[in-house]
């Protein structure tokens, strides 16, 4: 056997591969040992990869209503898995079609769906239409329905489609199956990068959605789990500028020492666990679904 030759080529090439890990770990590891760093031991030495003082009054605070963010957490974890089902099944059916040479209404369709990427109606016409006529205002489908399609994801998985042999969805046409059956049966089983691709990046943008709570939600049980850490946050930040500004003299009110900053990384932590947990299971055909589906064409 010949021994492989490991000269200064491959040296460079392992060496950039090693540093570039380590700008996407170290950050990572920076926000692990800042959340379980006591408040005024990171205010005075800075971030450290190993805690210079141990302390867990970050996730203490954070976890200080476990009711609420398990109902947050159950909350996203439904609509999140939900939503990404329907919006992959909803513009894979929309992307099929359009990769047919000969559908009648390609080049209109394509145009309404390119429309929707340059152009938006704004926020008040969309908060008058979900809430006052689809009557979606402060329930679970305000956050599953009105974000089922997007206009990029429609144009990556149809030419995902363009690039799938013409051949096999003629034989299966001569074989007698129809178009649903295709579509089922060939289609979807020969797609499963792009598919992936999308369904990843549809749930990682519910998961980090707060905006939608915000707006549309009122009832604290329907709360988001990053709208619940944002106010949490906001809790914090209010109640260290009161304290501080509080012009009563001689009263230790003792809230300075709320952990305003450990419990960002903190809030960093609890949010992102089921993510990272998730993430291997599509990391395989992540890179290929993405770049396939979007340089052919």
């Amino acid at each position: 056997m010949k021994r492989k030759k490991f000269g200064l080529s491959n040296v460079l090439i392992n060496l950039f591969f090693i540093v570039g890990s380590l700008m996407f770990i170290l950050p990572f590891v920076l926000i692990i040992s800042a959340s379980f760093t006591e408040e005024n031991a990171l205010l005075e030495n800075g971030y450290q990869l190993i805690p210079s003082v141990f302390s867990t009054e970050a996730y203490k605070y954070v976890f200080r209503s476990p009711e609420q963010l398990l109902d947050s957490y159950k909350i996203t974890i439904i609509y999140s898995f939900i939503a990404t089902i329907l919006a992959v099944m909803v513009m894979s059916m929309m992307a099929y079609p359009l990769s047919k040479p000969n559908y009648k209404y390609k080049k209109p369709a394509t145009y309404i769906i390119l429309f929707t990427m340059l152009f938006s109606g704004g926020l008040v016409p969309q908060y008058i239409w979900f809430t006052r006529y689809l009557h979606l205002g402060d329930t679970i489908w305000v956050y599953i329905f009105p974000y089922l399609v997007s206009g990029f994801h429609v144009i990556v998985i149809k030419t995902f489609f363009q690039g799938l042999p013409q051949s096999l969805t003629e034989a299966a046409k001569i074989d007698g199956a129809s178009e649903l059956q295709t579509y089922f049966k060939i289609v979807l089983p020969l797609s499963k990068p792009v598919i992936a691709t999308i369904a990843l990046l549809n749930l990682l943008g519910r998961w980090n959605d707060w905006n939608t709570a915000l707006i549309y939600i009122q009832s604290t049980e329907l709360y988001s789990l990053q709208y619940l850490l944002q106010k949490i946050l906001r809790e914090v930040e209010f109640v260290q500028a009161m304290a501080e500004s509080s012009p009563i003299a001689g009263i230790n009110l003792d809230l300075t020492n709320l952990p305003s900053e450990t419990i960002r990384f903190a809030m960093c932590m609890v949010a992102a666990g089921p993510m990272l947990i998730v993430f291997p299971f599509f990391q395989k055909y992540f890179a290929k679904g993405l770049t396939v589906g979007a340089v052919k064409g």
